[in-house]
This record gives structure tokens, C-alpha cells and sequence, in this order.
């Protein structure tokens, strides 16, 4: 039996082994920069660790201390989630209803407006804008907007105001998100069977609404689950936007969230150990979250 598994294996090998070894540079870099960074960081999240010195084990120390003696921790988890739960699906149902939009655009249209929507997640310098447009001072457009039209009669301190700063961060970043997003749902409807949609109005769907949830819906599932992993990734790996306008750390970490909590432990005070803490528990957010939405999809068209 055992020799029969032997030869099993072998006869498989033989027939792919051209396959395995198209594949093995992905694996090999996979392995290398996502699986290995990501089991060290979690044992690392055990010690404490400077960079300096040699780990040493700590235990559930420091998440203990995240949870208990982190102040700062608890807010940026609580903005993370607010940020998370409103900009996640509405950037993913903005990107689904542009995207089903311009689908039915012409095709030098469609290729015009696919380029406005996915401009702004490719625009490196995008915070330069927004910066001018909440500056704090008269010359901001939004403030001289408001005072040339006698709304308010001073400069309005946009982003050094902890009031204001989770709103425009929030904004931000829905005009950042339709990206790679849209993108693939511009390519699950390009790729639709056409066969389908024939047979479902065929079979009595009299509307596109009908239409939507019974046959383009089932079809796009991979597309769908595509576009919500990249949107929970961008909602909870949000660092940037905070950070370029509000700065870190902001006014009464009203921009804090966990990933600059992490960058302030990593890359500043360099407590690899507490930072690796913070980063675990990012990734079962992040884990947990997935699950929760797959749920959802599968009941899509059900």
C-alpha cells in the first residue's frame, strides 16, 4: 500500500511537474514574504524585542498591556472599526454600482470613465489636493468657499480639530477606494455569459434588478470576493490618509488608527515586540472580518 502511495505521488509528478514548477516562484516568494513574515511577527509578539537585543519571552505581556495599560490602543481600534464599517461597504457597493454603470457605456466612454474612477487610486501626490482644499488658514478653498459665501466669518481648522477629523479622513478615502476594486467588477461584467442573461429573461426576469440578483450576481461571485478582500484591506490598513493630513500623532488621536499605532511602536520607538502584538491582532481583525462577509457572498442569488 505504502509503495502504491509512493508511486502515486510519482505518476502525479510526472504528469505536472511542468505545472509545479510554473508555479514554484510564486510559492517560493509567497513563502518568503507573506507566510514567514507573518508566523514570525506572530512569535515575535511573545517577546520583547528592540532590535538591539535579543528576544526575550514575555508571554501575554504585551498584549495585556495593549488591552489594559493602552489608552491610545483603544481608541485607534474604535476608529479603526467606525472607519472600517462605514467606508468598507460603501466604497464596495459604489465601486459595484459604477462599475455596472459604466458597463453599459459605449466603449470609448466606458474606457474614458473606467480612467476617472481609477485615477485617484494611482495618484501619488492625491493628499496635496485635499490638504489645499481643508487648509486651515483663509486660503483653503473650502474655507474661502465658506466665507466668500458668508457662512462662517473665520478660517475653520479643519484638520487640527478632533470633530473634523474622522469625517474627512472618511471622505478621503471613499474618493481613493474606487480602484483596483472597480476594476474588477468592470472585468467580471465584460466576461458575463451572455447565454445567461438570455435564458434568465427567457425564464421571466422582467427587470434589471431581477436580473442583477438572480444571474449576474452568481456569476460574479469570484469577482465579488476579489473586490471585498481588497476593500476589508483598505479599510482596516488605513495609515496614510491619517497620517498625511492629520499627522502622527493628531489632535487627540482623533485620526489614530491600528496601523498607525503600529508605526508609531515599529518604526519609531522601535518595540518590535508590542508592535508585533498590535499587527496580530490586525490580522485576526482582518481574518475575522473576511469570514464574515465570504458568509454573506455565498447567500448572494440564493
Amino acid at each position: 500500500m505504502k509503495n502504491k502511495k509512493h508511486e502515486s505521488v510519482a505518476t502525479v509528478w510526472k504528469k505536472h511537474k511542468y505545472k509545479y514548477l510554473m508555479i514554484a516562484p510564486f510559492g517560493i516568494l509567497f513563502i518568503a514574504f507573506t507566510l514567514l513574515p507573518v508566523l514570525v511577527s506572530i512569535v515575535l509578539s511573545f517577546t520583547s524585542f528592540n532590535m538591539v537585543e535579543a528576544p526575550q519571552f514575555v508571554g501575554w505581556k504585551n498584549y495585556l498591556d495593549l488591552v489594559v495599560y493602552d489608552p491610545v490602543f483603544l481608541t485607534a481600534i474604535k476608529n479603526t472599526l467606525f472607519f472600517a464599517i462605514i467606508t468598507g461597504p460603501v466604497s464596495y457597493i459604489m465601486c459595484f454600482l459604477f462599475a455596472w454603470m459604466v458597463n453599459d457605456l459605449p466603449r470609448i466612454p466606458r474606457a474614458i470613465m473606467t480612467l476617472v474612477f481609477y485615477a485617484p487610486s494611482i495618484s501619488g501626490n492625491a493628499y496635496l489636493v485635499w490638504k489645499l482644499l481643508f487648509s486651515s488658514d483663509s486660503y483653503g478653498w473650502v474655507n474661502a468657499w465658506l466665507m466668500k459665501l458668508g457662512i462662517t466669518q473665520e478660517a475653520v481648522y479643519w484638520l487640527v480639530t478632533k470633530e473634523y477629523i474622522m469625517p474627512i479622513l472618511i471622505i478621503v478615502q471613499l474618493w481613493l477606494s474606487l480602484g483596483v476594486s472597480f476594476l474588477t467588477f468592470i472585468a467580471g461584467f465584460q466576461n458575463l455569459d451572455k447565454s445567461l442573461l438570455e435564458a434568465g429573461s427567457v425564464e421571466g426576469i422582467k427587470n434589471r434588478w431581477q436580473e442583477l440578483w438572480d444571474v449576474t450576481l452568481p456569476s460574479m461571485k469570484p469577482q465579488l470576493m476579489f473586490g471585498a478582500v481588497m476593500q476589508i484591506t483598505q479599510s482596516f490598513a488605513v495609515a496614510d490618509i491619517s497620517i498625511q493630513l492629520a499627522g502622527n500623532p493628531s489632535v487627540n488621536y482623533a485620526g489614530a488608527t491600528v496601523v498607525t499605532h503600529l508605526l508609531d511602536y515599529g518604526s519609531t520607538r522601535f518595540e518590535m515586540g508590542y508592535a508585533c502584538a498590535i499587527a496580530t491582532i490586525l490580522f485576526l481583525m482582518m481574518i475575522l472580518c473576511n469570514k464574515a462577509i465570504q458568509s454573506l457572498l455565498r447567500r448572494v442569488g440564493t
